[in-house]
C-alpha cells in the first residue's frame, strides 16, 4: 500500500499499529506450531543438528509470541 492509502482504522476499526501487534503475536505463535513439525521431521530422519536449528528458531518465536501476548495484554487492559 503506498503511504497516502495505507488503511488506519477507518475500515477496520483497528489502527495500524494495533493490528501489526496482533498479526505479530499470531505469526510468532503460529511459527512456533510449524517449527515443530519441521523438528520432528528432522528427528524422525536422524537430524539432529537440523532439529536443534528449527529447535532454536522455535524459542525465538516462542518469545516473540509471549512478548505480543504481554504487550495485547498491557494495551487491552488500559
Amino acid at each position: 500500500m503506498e503511504t497516502g492509502t495505507q488503511e488506519s482504522g477507518q475500515v477496520t476499526g483497528t489502527k495500524d499499529k494495533d493490528y501489526n501487534l496482533i498479526w505479530f503475536t499470531e505469526q510468532c505463535l503460529e511459527n512456533a506450531l510449524r517449527l515443530e513439525t519441521y523438528a520432528q521431521d528432522a528427528e524422525r530422519d536422524g537430524d539432529s543438528e537440523l532439529a536443534d536449528l528449527f529447535r532454536r528458531a522455535q524459542d525465538a518465536s516462542r518469545r516473540g509470541g509471549e512478548q505480543g501476548k504481554d504487550a495485547l495484554r498491557k494495551r487491552l487492559s488500559a
